[in-house]
């Protein structure tokens, strides 16, 4: 950080502050923002698996994994669907 940086990232009442002793917080700095994923890449994720498992993608000792994965994301997309439904005003993301 340089000279210019800090002299900006502190202002005349965090050194009054500091000069008269009262404890001095650290600027707050903004969360990165985290990754984003929306129902329509779940949806296009449950397209994936159908369509590498009808063209024999998985090994037969993967399907059970491949089928109970599938149907969890069926269940949480249908549960998205019917609150959709449920609450319109609720815009889906994307």
């Amino acid at each position: 950080m340089s000279e210019n940086e800090v002299n900006d990232a502190v202002d005349s009442a965090d050194v009054a502050a500091a000069l008269s002793g009262e404890p001095v917080e650290a600027p707050q700095q903004q969360a990165p923002a985290g990754p984003d994923l929306t129902v329509q890449d779940l949806q296009a994720l449950r397209s994936i698996i159908d369509v590498a498992s009808q063209r024999g993608a998985f090994k037969p000792n993967e399907m059970m994994t491949v089928g109970q994965v599938y149907t969890k994301l069926e269940s949480f997309l249908g549960a998205v669907s019917q609150a959709q439904a449920q609450n319109p005003t609720t815009q889906p993301q994307g």
